[in-house]
């Protein structure tokens, strides 16, 4: 019935950005494991300017943006907009990694985004994997979509090194992980959400992972037609969700009660119970 309603540590605060250029000196050059034949080769390019913790704008004129993380922003300009706690160490890392500098652009998926950004995972002349490292120092999350789902696996085990350290933001309270509970004090928003399903429903092909007994209220992920094929593809069907303990990320909106779109399954992890 709620359905069918429906259906309508050493790091952690990096003090300083010596200290920041400190440890981007001692990991830079540090090769990760190799490509796997999925991405395309994107060829090299400059990096001119770095404009936050994921984007740059490349030498040629054009905006990039590194494929499958978010990093701490800085504000937009906007009136009512604030920087994310740690935006000014994100940035700084990734031009301690990239700024004048040669990057080689791979394609994992999708080439661009809305915004007209190249999209890319990057590394440097020196085989450094730039959103790795990010990862590694705590100071990006794992942010995919799903039409760019490149070493996604390897991104959410370096997201958990840093979080277990407790590494960058991860020693921060804004970026901790949410309970189902707490999800309403965060719409608009990107977040990690965990908790148990208490039951999963589908209804003219959606479908709801909910987390509560009261619809109007209580947290729920919804998973589309598209992104169930997916989910099917990757052994991983939304119906088997219910009584499982779950995290999940992804942008919180205002859709009776806190809810987060699930597109792609890399958005949801299986946790001990």
């Amino acid at each position: 019935m709620a359905a069918l309603r429906r259906a309508g540590g050493a790091l952690a605060r990096f003090p300083s950005t010596p200290a920041i250029l400190l440890l981007v000196a001692l990991v830079v050059g540090r090769p990760l494991p190799a490509w796997p034949d999925q991405p395309a080769d994107g060829g090299p390019a400059m990096v001119s300017a770095v404009i936050d913790g994921d984007t740059v704008m490349l030498a040629d004129g054009r905006q990039f943006r590194l494929a499958g993380i978010a990093a701490p922003k800085r504000p937009l300009d906007r009136p009512d907009d604030s920087p994310w706690p740690l935006a000014d160490a994100a940035r700084s890392a990734l031009a301690g990694l990239v700024l004048g500098r040669s990057v080689q652009l791979s394609y994992g998926g999708a080439t661009s985004d809305r915004y007209g950004r190249v999209v890319a995972q990057l590394r440097t002349a020196e085989g450094t994997w730039v959103e790795g490292e990010l990862l590694r120092f705590g100071l990006a999350r794992v942010c995919s979509t799903a039409d760019d789902r490149a070493r996604v696996g390897e991104m959410l085990a370096l997201e958990g090194e840093a979080r277990a350290a407790g590494r960058g933001l991860w020693a921060d309270p804004y970026y901790r992980i949410r309970s189902a509970d707490e999800a309403g004090d965060a719409i608009g928003s990107f977040q990690l959400v965990e908790g148990t399903a208490a039951r999963v429903a589908t209804i003219h092909g959606e479908t709801y992972v909910e987390f509560g007994a009261d619809w109007r209220s209580d947290f729920t992920v919804a998973i589309g037609a598209p992104a169930r094929r997916l989910f099917a593809a990757a052994g991983l069907a939304p119906d088997s969700l219910a009584g499982r303990h779950i995290r999940v990320r992804g942008w919180l909106r205002s859709r009776y009660g806190p809810l987060i779109e699930a597109t792609h399954p890399e958005q949801i992890e299986l946790l001990p119970p």
